[in-house]
């Protein structure tokens, strides 16, 4: 029933994609970020919906009659950049079939990532995407909430298999990314029982990146819960959820969930971590080797026999700056890190012009709500590997599409641009 159901809603949606080819980005965000298919048993788990939709709205813009521009800025350009140098290194890599695998993915992902860039026009579709953007990855957080509050924290939350986010530790880093989002819709809400939905979602979505018992997790929901509440024009509030969390937290979790968490002080005696650190040592050594690294799916065992401290010591990296530096080079590391502060400075740029104006003002809380989720991400990374996420690249452009659609790119004054742009009443925007 759940692929019949799957099936009629994606083949469904593809005729309005001819004449909507911005329905089309939000059909791929559902189905990148949701995995629908994953959740059935048949004959839909392996089906191409999300290929299949990317062919439809290719198509549908390039024979619609919108005008085809991108939006040049340094981030957009120095993606671009960064994006070609991963295809030099993997002509480079240390294991070729592995690796045009890899880059097979990682390029369709950026494809759709420049995509959203040419076909989001219009504010409101920028704010349906992340609509769908959260409600797909918030369905795991409310999931997981609620299982680890029934089940007592017994056992580990997980995304689905086959997935970016499959691992336990790879769903916590994708939810400590997702609250700030839901607080943006949040922020955004006029409806009070859709605010409570939304409070109740970002609660529920902090237990279940507790519940995933991953270390690395923790140390990333500390990090983006802390810029949060310094982040937040409500920071009561926002400390009422954060205590309801933590009490939640502190009343299912069970006394293995310390002494797990625990070993962070003690990683010396983690077999584990040990292997992480030993990882570490060994994509740096590759990278001063190689000067493209050693390309996608590096780190095996034959790799680590020729380059780590302790060569039969074999572990994932479970990195984000490790996996970039020993794939793609000190050169691919130094884009990977420039292209972060790129989309650092662009946010505080859309703050500062944006949080006094109150038809703006929804600008500058996107931009600061995706400056929480990098924060998590970048705390969270440096223990988890999760470099080529689509979500990542995803909020790049998001805060290109905001800064575009609230004219801080546009050198012409405010008042010139298109009413259009501006279609969220006042009274919700000073929530």
């Amino acid at each position: 029933m759940r692929d019949l159901l799957v099936t009629a809603i994606v083949f469904g949606a593809l005729p309005f994609i001819f004449k909507r080819p911005w329905i089309g980005i939000l059909l791929w965000c559902w189905l990148g970020y949701m995995n629908p298919h994953r959740q059935t048993w048949g004959f839909a788990y392996d089906f191409p919906f999300a290929f299949i939709t990317a062919i439809v709205t290719i198509t549908a813009f390039v024979f619609s009659r919108e005008k085809k521009e991108m939006v040049w800025t340094r981030e957009t350009i120095l993606l671009l950049i960064f994006i070609g140098w991963m295809f030099v290194t993997t002509f480079f890599a240390f294991y070729p079939t592995l690796a045009w695998i890899q880059w097979d993915k990682v390029w369709k992902i950026q494809l759709m990532v420049f995509l959203t860039a040419m076909i989001i026009k219009e504010r409101q579709h920028l704010h349906w995407m992340i609509w769908v953007i959260a409600l797909s990855l918030g369905y795991y957080g409310v999931k997981g909430g609620i299982f680890t509050i029934v089940h007592g924290g017994q056992f580990r939350v997980q995304g689905p298999a086959g997935t970016f986010f499959g691992g336990n530790n790879e769903m916590a880093l994708v939810l400590a990314m997702l609250i700030p989002l839901i607080r943006y819709l949040h922020l955004q809400a006029t409806q009070q029982w859709v605010r409570l939905g939304l409070a109740s979602a970002m609660v529920l979505s902090g237990v279940a990146a507790i519940g995933s018992q991953s270390r690395g997790g923790l140390l990333a929901m500390g990090a983006m819960g802390l810029f949060l509440w310094l982040k937040s024009r409500h920071k009561l509030v926002m400390a009422v959820y954060m205590v309801i969390a933590v009490g939640i937290m502190a009343a299912v979790m069970p006394q293995s969930w310390y002494d797990r968490m625990n070993t962070i002080k003690t990683y010396q005696e983690d077999a584990s971590a040990l292997g992480r650190i030993n990882a570490w040592h060994t994509a740096f050594n590759v990278a001063k080797d190689q000067v493209t690294g050693g390309g996608f799916e590096m780190f095996r065992a034959p790799t680590f026999r020729q380059y780590a401290p302790e060569p039969f010591r074999v572990h994932d990296v479970h990195s984000i700056y490790f996996e970039v530096m020993g794939e793609h080079g000190f050169i691919g590391f130094a884009l990977f890190i420039l292209l972060a502060l790129f989309t650092w400075l662009r946010a505080n740029q859309v703050i500062r012009e944006c949080k006094s104006d109150p038809e703006r003002k929804w600008a500058a809380d996107l931009a600061a709500m995706i400056q929480v989720s990098l924060v998590g991400y970048g705390a969270g990374g440096a223990f988890l590997g999760l470099a080529y996420f689509d979500l990542t690249y995803h909020l790049m452009i998001i805060l290109v599409l905001a800064a575009k659609f609230a004219g801080v790119l546009d050198k012409r004054p405010v008042a010139t641009l298109s009413p259009s742009r501006h279609t969220r009443p006042a009274s919700a925007l000073n929530r």
